[in-house]
């Protein structure tokens, strides 16, 4: 027998199979919601990068500057600890320990200035940990204990891939007879005065796929000295500098990146272009092209930068983000002891900037602040320039602290029309309450061109103004990136434009006296104007080419030697018996000079005065 459902039961059963389908999706759309917080709780999340407080001091028992400062968050894995501003001797029982790492070994050692000492760890902290310092601080016979605390940040290594170059278009480099190992590029030269500065061009030419390096220039915009780099090596911030009271030729060389950085070390050369001192940075990083500034106290103040994992949601990136560090390091030259670290993070809100965080990337981090001039001021604060804040900040060496800022969204000083700038490069004091800028206005675009701004702040009223600038007259030049402005000693300016691959210097009136441009696709960091005098320790060069009959043609330079007034011709039978036969006046990085061809041949280089600055060698002649 078949047993049938009544006719109640089938409507019951009836109305079940119309609702089952309204709550199965009803179950599956809570099921996606727990999965959905399931997973947003278990996403990564990176630590926060910033302090607990901004802008704190760094330092203790008001009389010990240290870094990392206390309650930074960003210290680097390789950090030593540094404590400045007392002797090394009133320093004792250091003891460092991490949360996770626990005690470390290391050593403290002395800067060679006499104003503090190092504590060198001997192995790395480890990443997001709270690292614990301790010591002893005798003054005046009494004692008195420092104690405090910073966090390791969880570091992103900085991709090293090169900046993309452009294309190096026909004519673009100079060559010489005498010295065909050199190929800098050409230089055009659209205005020159007898009424411009004395000095050298000093510049560091890049961006091509050709011999990037250092490079100076005479007045007249004609090569004076080249020091080609190995690829993909490259050169910036070449200038005269002044070591134990020896004028020196200084530059940052290594990798530029495609995050507008650079990987390397600065250089320090004496006036006869011996390396007398490499300065690297420390705490693992390595030294950026931004800045590089010998102190009277011969110390160096350096930029760098480092990635950091950071948590970026309250300024609208990723929870799993990472963000770029600037960083200001004093280095003891002697040493290479970290003196004094200055980070952004610790110091900058990370929504000051004007750069974005949205879709940043570890490889990409978020590049917020870009750190690109340092100076110190006439009362011995510091002046730091950011290019992404659109910001100038003085600091004060002792804590650290930010004094006042200059510009950006948080900017000390309301601006007067037209004295806003925008990733602006190269900020200097220019005399009191006056400051010079290169601003470049883009990138993205701002301004419609870029400029050399002094600026002027009126501390009684609050407010900034411009005082004067420097626009360029036959072109509106708009640098994306790099650039320099310098107030020369006899009231002259000098710009270098950065990224577009111009020099020009402007009286104190504005007017235009001198104008150079390197071919489309060359850019150089900055281009000043300097007194240079150098003798190369390299003996002159000297190559001959036959021409018809009897005659020939010597060619003679001397790489960087800047005292060569005149060659003097020296010829004979054998390369012991050698007779000046003649002089001619030097004209350019290579001479020509028409002459009889003999058996042997050597030129000297001849100074002021007559001195025999130099002697090439002797080369045998074709009969």
């Amino acid at each position: 027998m078949v047993v049938r459902p009544s006719r109640a039961s089938r409507r019951r059963l009836r109305r079940r199979a119309r609702l089952a389908p309204a709550a199965l999706v009803f179950v599956l759309a809570v099921a996606a919601l727990h999965a959905v917080a399931a997973a947003a709780s278990s996403a990564p999340t990176a630590p926060a990068c910033a302090p607990a407080a901004l802008d704190a001091s760094a330092q203790l028992d008001g009389a010990v500057t240290v870094s990392p400062m206390p309650g930074s968050a960003d210290s680097s894995p390789n950090t030593q600890i540094s404590f400045l501003g007392v002797p090394a001797g009133a320093l004792g029982d250091v003891t460092v320990a991490g949360s996770s790492s626990g005690a470390h070994a290391g050593r403290l050692e002395a800067y060679s200035t006499g104003d503090g000492a190092s504590f060198v760890p001997a192995r790395p902290f480890d990443a997001g940990e709270l690292v614990t310092v301790r010591a002893q601080l005798t003054r005046g016979g009494v004692v008195a204990p420092l104690r405090y605390s910073f966090r390791v940040a969880e570091v992103d290594p900085l991709s090293q891939t090169p900046a993309q170059r452009r294309p190096l278009l026909p004519g673009s480099t100079q060559s010489f007879i005498s010295r065909p190992d050199l190929r800098p590029p050409s230089v055009s030269v659209g205005a020159h005065s007898p009424a411009q500065a004395p000095g050298e061009v000093l510049l560091a030419p890049y961006g091509v796929p050709a011999q990037a390096g250092p490079m100076i220039l005479d007045g007249e915009g004609r090569l004076v000295w080249f020091d080609p780099l190995s690829p993909p090596l490259a050169a910036a911030n070449l200038q005269v500098q002044q070591l134990d009271g020896a004028p020196v030729l200084t530059w940052w060389q290594g990798l530029i990146t495609i995050h507008g950085f650079g990987v390397g070390v600065d250089v320090i050369d004496d006036t006869h272009y011996r390396t007398i001192a490499e300065v690297r940075a420390g705490d693992g990083d390595q030294a950026d092209l931004h800045d590089f500034q010998i102190t009277p106290q011969g110390t160096a103040l350096i930029t760098a930068y480092q990635a950091v994992h950071c948590d970026l949601a309250a300024v609208g990136g990723g929870t799993d983000g990472a963000v770029t560090d600037s960083l200001m390091q004093e280095i003891d030259i002697r040493t290479g002891l970290v003196m004094f670290e200055w980070t952004s993070l610790d110091h900058v809100a990370l929504s000051a900037s004007y750069s974005q965080a949205a879709g940043s990337t570890a490889s990409r981090p978020f590049d917020f602040f870009h750190l690109n001039s340092i100076n110190v001021d006439p009362d011995g604060t510091l002046l730091v320039s950011s290019r992404n804040t659109w910001a100038a900040y003085d600091i004060d060496p002792a804590t650290g602290q930010i004094l006042w800022t200059l510009g950006g969204r948080h900017s000390t000083y309301s601006e007067s029309r037209g004295a806003a700038t925008a990733y602006q490069h190269d900020v200097r004091p220019d005399g009191p309450g006056a400051y010079t800028v290169f601003d470049n206005g883009a990138s993205p675009q701002v301004h419609a061109q870029s400029r050399g701004v002094v600026l002027e702040v009126d501390t009684q009223t609050g407010t900034v103004s411009v005082r004067e600038q420097f626009l360029h007259p036959g072109l509106p030049l708009l640098a994306d990136s790099q650039g320099s402005l310098q107030a020369l000693p006899g009231g002259d300016w000098f710009v270098g434009w950065g990224q577009e691959p111009y020099l020009s210097e402007f009286s104190a009136s504005g007017a235009l006296l001198f104008d150079a441009h390197l071919p489309r696709g060359y850019e150089s960091y900055r281009a000043l104007s300097s007194p240079w005098s150098a003798t190369p320790t390299s003996a002159p060069a000297l190559a001959v080419r036959p021409g018809p009959g009897a005659r020939a043609t010597a060619y003679a330079s001397w790489n960087g030697a800047t005292g060569v007034v005149r060659w003097e011709l020296l010829e004979g039978d054998s390369p012991r018996s050698l007779a000046r036969i003649g002089s001619v006046a030097r004209s350019g990085f290579e001479t020509a000079i028409p002459l009889e061809l003999d058996r042997y041949l050597a030129v000297r280089a001849i100074g002021s005065g007559g001195v025999v600055l130099g002697t090439s060698a002797v080369v045998a002649l074709p009969r």
